[in-house]
């Protein structure tokens, strides 16, 4: 699948795209514009790939064992070629990428950060849903429970990913609105969970007036990306 790459130096964001979009979307609604200014200032360097929503949890015509086998894979495709690529691209077998997605791309971002904290630097998940179980129609199996962070993250109890995650190490940006098609309880009750758990974290709650649309999911990823990197 293609990647983009936006910047010559800075830290590594991936952002994974909402609904069924493509690799170009951040750069069609304007978002890269937003922060283009610390790309191009070399704080950040911004990579965007394709998902397989579109063949996957968007597909209504394939069955919950095959929408969640893509979802595995991607998984996979994201761990095997798209961090080895970025790494390669700049220059560091070791650094962390942080990963980024708005609406159902900040679910993929949300799944495989919590997976593989250990491949990661941080998560800013902006206006997402962590719970896919509305997508598969009551069938469940291994590969949903372990795509569904709502389902693996309260079991978590291992000694490697869980300590990382409890470090502190990794910042966890979990971002809603209370405006129109905003479902701010879906941040809530993730929030809820990663604090049962002991993992840090920021809940970051924004007014009524702001909807699940472009202009406010621009105006929040330069606000953080100025916090984290400006």
């Amino acid at each position: 699948m293609p990647i983009v790459a936006y910047g010559h130096s800075g830290y590594p964001i991936l952002m994974l795209p909402t609904a069924a979009a493509d690799y170009l979307e951040y750069e069609r609604f304007y978002l890269i514009d937003a922060i283009k200014h610390h790309i191009e200032a070399g704080h950040v360097r911004v990579y965007s790939v394709n998902s397989v929503n579109r063949h996957s949890l968007l597909n209504d015509s394939a069955s919950p064992d095959i929408k969640m086998e893509y979802q595995s894979r991607y998984d996979s495709y994201l761990i095997n070629e798209v961090l080895p690529f970025i790494r390669h691209d700049c220059g560091s077998a070791s650094v962390l990428p942080l990963v980024s997605g708005i609406s159902l791309g900040a679910y993929l971002a949300a799944n495989t950060f919590f997976k593989h904290p250990d491949q990661y630097g941080g998560a800013i998940l902006l206006a997402g849903s962590y719970n896919i179980r509305h997508y598969l129609d009551g069938y469940y199996d291994d590969n949903s429970y372990f795509n569904n962070p709502m389902d693996y993250l309260p079991n978590l109890s291992d000694n490697y990913h869980l300590p990382i995650l409890q470090s502190g190490t990794r910042k966890i940006i979990i971002y809603t609105g209370q405006g129109a098609y905003e479902a701010p309880e879906r941040a809530y009750d993730l929030s809820r969970v990663l604090s049962g758990k002991g993992i840090p974290h920021e809940l970051d709650v924004w007014g009524h007036d702001v909807n699940h649309d472009w202009p406010w999911w621009r105006k929040a990823m330069d606000f953080y990306v100025s916090r984290l990197f400006g």
